[in-house]
């Protein structure tokens, strides 16, 4: 309760008067007698305030209070002393304190007092719920080697200007890879700027890109910035590049060798400062060899190459996806978190997620909302029964070359996870030249430091 007070006083006369007048002041409050009832108290009620006497008898104020932190109780608490000095004030402002007030109370000042406790409190619980909902918004939710790999790969490649390509299927996460490259690069505070090729018109992606001058073509009746021109100083996050027209690519090609463009319908330059990176789940060297995407541009969006598994290959990241989403949209509908069976979760964690990670965040938001039941047990998911499984992963690449490569990736990762990333550690365990891992790694675009 955000207006919750607890009184800690062990004479009854001043616990009453202060309860009278906090409740007249619209403010809920319970008292306590002693050091021990408090403890107590907090243990099952949330305050915001705690006005707490000095002198009680066996647990003091002061040694209350270094229990309440201790615990890591987070109530805003105001001391109270009919016998205060600057020693037990200082003492207790080093312990936590918010305030320190003499006795005989001035109810003016202690309403007040109470009042701006209350209001500090909040704030800084805001301001702590805000830090923490920011730190995990784009946070890698996997302990599985891949994950761990990807996790790592971020925190090299983060602090760089360097240009990342991301590959994988569809709902794999590669937006949320992007967003927390950019919120651990040296551009967080700029802007981060998306644009998915594949859904705008081709006619309209130059224009969304570049921006347009006044009387471009008909109906632009103003000048409009573009994506980036909008990034300046960020990030710009092409997703779907694959379906980039030719045109676009080509101009594209200029603007990442320049940093500069012309807005359509201008011949005036814009320069501009962006980190440019991109996403696809189509294989774009099958594109360039069917002359459909440029091999210049993919050389230059390529520079760190990031390849993100399907959720299918990763099983054992799926329980703790189910925990993250459970707890989100519970929180996010303000309900109890459902208790999911150990076979549910089985039965999760064995289904071919065509969807990957979105099918899944979208099943257990659907389960959030629509179970009436606390419990969701296996019988609660039929729908994942019909389902015909997938091929087997090596089944699933168009070619031999690429099967091959998924193979040996996966197989490096595995080894640079047991050797703690140690590129060294992990050739002598694989038998082969420091060097020759280096090449192979570069070339399957895996990023460790040396």
């Amino acid at each position: 309760m955000s207006n919750s007070i607890l009184i800690v006083d062990d004479e009854r006369g001043i616990r009453e008067t202060l309860r009278g007048v906090l409740e007249d002041e619209g403010f809920e409050v319970e008292t306590a007698a002693s050091g021990e009832a408090c403890l107590k108290a907090v243990q099952t009620d949330n305050f915001s305030c705690i006005l707490l006497d000095v002198w009680l008898p066996e647990i003091d104020g002061l040694e209350t209070l270094k229990r309440l932190r201790e615990n890591g109780n987070d109530a805003a608490v105001v001391m109270i002393s009919g016998h205060g000095n600057i020693e037990t004030a200082v003492t207790a402002t080093k312990l936590g304190a918010f305030d320190f007030i003499e006795k005989p109370l001035s109810i003016e000042r202690t309403v007040l007092t109470v009042r701006n406790a209350v209001k500090q409190r909040e704030l800084e619980r805001v301001n702590a719920s805000l830090s923490e909902k920011l730190g995990h918004e784009y946070e890698m939710i996997g302990d599985s080697i891949a994950m761990r790999a990807l996790r790592k790969q971020i925190s090299i490649v983060a602090p760089t200007d360097g240009r990342v390509l991301i590959s994988g299927e569809s709902g794999t996460g590669k937006e949320l890879v992007a967003r927390a490259i950019h919120a651990h690069s040296k551009r967080k505070s700029a802007p981060f700027v998306e644009i998915n090729s594949a859904a705008i018109p081709e006619e309209l992606v130059e224009s969304e890109l570049f921006g347009y001058a006044k009387g471009a073509f008909s109906g632009a009746v103003q000048a409009k910035k573009g994506k980036f021109e909008i990034a300046d100083g960020g990030t710009l996050f092409l997703d779907e590049i694959g379906d980039m027209s030719p045109r676009v690519q080509a101009k594209m090609l200029r603007v990442l060798e320049e940093q500069r463009f012309e807005s359509v319908g201008s011949n005036a330059p814009v320069k501009v400062d962006v980190r440019v990176i991109s996403a696809t789940n189509k294989p774009l060297s099958g594109l360039i060899e069917d002359g459909d995407f440029r091999a210049d541009l993919f050389y230059r969006l390529n520079v760190i190459p990031f390849q993100i598994p399907p959720l299918r290959e990763r099983p054992e990241d799926v329980p703790l996806l189910i925990e993250h989403f459970n707890r989100k949209f519970s929180s996010d509908y303000g309900k109890k978190p459902k208790q999911i069976t150990a076979e549910a979760t089985t039965i999760l964690q064995n289904y071919d997620w065509l969807g990957n990670v979105r099918e899944l965040r979208n099943l257990i938001e659907r389960i959030v909302i629509m179970h009436d039941g606390q419990i969701v047990s296996a019988k609660d998911l039929p729908e994942l029964n019909a389902r015909k499984k997938t091929p087997a992963a090596s089944f699933r690449f168009p070619s031999f070359k690429e099967a091959n490569d998924a193979y040996q990736r996966e197989f490096i990762l595995h080894k640079l996870a047991e050797a703690d990333g140690s590129v060294a550690k992990a050739a002598g365990a694989m038998g082969v030249d420091r060097s020759h891992l280096y090449r192979r790694m570069k070339n399957l675009g895996i990023n460790f430091e040396k």
